[in-house]
């Protein structure tokens, strides 16, 4: 709906901006990230906290202004009037798939005129809304078609992977991210020249006719039958995060929805997760409605495709390795691991701050060279299945990569390489000094103890790989915004002491091993 069929972005800035006038607030541009894209409960406490003025006033006034202004002033975005009508005239049912709430997307169609659309699915009306395939699938199912027989018309890259799931041919057409051709899929940069014809050609042209992953959907059953998969033998990307929560990331406001942001918009696929608080593995998945493991208080997976086996001790403690298989489509998996080592003696303090040198620095990591060698133990049988099955092992190590330092061994990373693990980020950026890839610490510029001696920037966050069918594409580190530093740190956008590390894998035909 909004950033294909039309943009209610600037319907809501002003509904924000008048409630915040009443209130004798001016709205300038630095309260974008509190108003645009945001729902009206985190604007509506924003508001509240800033003025005084009761939560659930605020709330109230605020879904009042933008329905009005929805009636009155909902504008249409190029192209997307035409198209509908020309579909119209050759017949074509259309419906209307949004995450928006019912309320909402009725007034948007009443505002466009009655009778555009056959149905209209909102994230009222599915269990799970995007990036499920559950709408999509429901659309299909009230119009009485298949989804290989569908085009659904995409802004982002959610969207997209809701309709892919689904097994729709995709026309994307990206408002703020951008969005990359693939089989199966096609980009344009608005709907003006977009005609009924040219949609047919994306069916009956289309490489990948069906679901690039049937596994998510809710119930199998729900795939047409003449459905096949998508073939195997087809190159297809993977992004995997490694992501240290920070105390599951409750040192900053909001931070749950700080989280579901950042994972939707990077467009992972599978997240290694750390200081997971108990329960942020279980909280992220239902709220995204892909699947999660979590093991002990500390560590977790979280996956949009099916996790189909669960690795490693139930509770590794705190500190440790827990593992999943993913399966990723027909005969196709991986096995990812996420691991927390100590953090006592850190290397880079010991080095920086108390002058030591090489072989006292590779001495200390003992603590931490055990926990590696433990989780490869447990990797083992994974590893030696690696050119069937691709091998993962992401995490916070807490120590800096030999690939990086030359001031002594730290033998953490290279345990891991001599077990046949290759670092992507260092293949995505051979040279340190150019890409040092740090991730510890977007928040720390000065060491804690108030003594003012600048914090030691590291890598120490890491997306290891194994395995014939991985290529890595690309690797970089994540922070959104501009993180403010320790301790003001409770109104950042980017909720962790750590920056989150993304490689995006090519994957070649896997043959799956059971």
């Amino acid at each position: 709906m909004d950033g294909t069929l039309v943009d209610t972005e600037r319907l809501w800035w002003e509904a924000v901006e008048h409630v915040a006038a009443g209130l004798g607030r001016s709205l300038t541009e630095a309260d974008e990230e509190d108003v645009l894209g945001r729902p009206v409960e985190h604007t509506a406490e924003m508001l509240s906290r800033a003025t005084g003025a009761p939560f659930t006033e605020v709330a109230a006034d605020l879904h009042r202004e933008f329905a009005d202004r929805v009636r009155s002033g909902v504008v249409a975005r190029p192209g997307a009037l035409r198209l509908l009508d020309a579909l119209a005239e050759d017949g074509v049912p259309t419906a209307l798939v949004t995450a928006s709430p019912r309320v909402i997307a009725d007034l948007v169609v009443e505002g466009l005129g009655a009778g555009r659309f056959a149905v209209t699915v909102t994230a009222d009306d599915t269990p799970r809304t995007k990036p499920a395939p559950d709408p999509y699938l429901a659309a299909c199912r009230a119009l009485g078609v298949e989804p290989a027989s569908c085009v659904a018309v995409e802004d982002t890259r959610t969207g997209v992977s809701s309709a892919e799931a689904a097994g729709c041919a995709v026309l994307a057409v990206p408002s703020l991210a951008p969005i990359a051709a693939a089989p199966g899929r096609t980009v344009r940069e608005s709907l003006e020249d977009v005609t009924p014809a040219g949609l047919r050609d994306m069916i009956t042209t289309r490489e990948v006719p069906e679901p690039s992953d049937p596994s998510d959907l809710t119930d199998p059953s729900d795939l047409p039958e003449s459905s096949d998969l998508r073939d195997s033998s087809d190159p297809r990307e993977l992004r995997v995060m490694s992501w240290n929560l920070w105390f599951g990331g409750t040192k900053v406001r909001h931070y749950r929805e700080k989280q579901l942001k950042i994972i939707l918009e990077s467009g992972v696929d599978v997240v290694g997760l750390q200081e997971t608080y108990g329960t942020a593995a279980r909280e992220l998945a239902d709220a995204l409605g892909w699947e999660y493991h979590q093991a002990g208080e500390n560590l977790g997976v979280i996956s949009r495709f099916p996790i189909t086996g669960r690795l490693g001790a139930a509770d590794p403690g705190f500190y440790g390795g827990t593992g999943v298989r993913v399966t990723l489509g027909p005969d196709q998996d991986v096995v990812l691991w996420s691991a927390h080592l100590d953090y006592t003696p850190y290397g880079p303090y010991e080095a920086s701050f108390d002058g030591l040198a090489g072989p006292e620095l590779a001495a200390h990591e003992s603590v931490r060279l055990g926990q590696m060698r433990e989780i490869l133990a447990a990797m083992a049988p994974d590893l030696a299945a690696r050119d069937t099955t691709p091998v993962l092992l992401v995490g916070d190590f807490n120590a800096p990569s030999h690939l990086d330092r030359d001031d002594s061994e730290w033998p953490v990373t290279r345990a891991a390489e001599e077990a046949g693990l290759r670092d992507s980020y260092r293949e995505a950026h051979p040279d340190p000094v150019r890409s040092p890839g740090h991730t510890w610490s977007p928040i720390h510029t000065e060491h804690e103890d108030g003594s003012g001696r600048p914090e030691p920037q590291d890598r120490i966050d890491y997306v290891l790989y194994a395995g014939a069918g991985l290529k890595v594409l690309d690797s970089r580190t994540l922070v959104t915004g501009a993180p403010r530093t320790w301790p003001d740190v409770e109104d950042n956008d980017w909720p962790s002491d750590h920056a989150a590390v993304i490689t995006t894998f090519s994957l070649g035909r896997v043959v799956r091993s059971d």
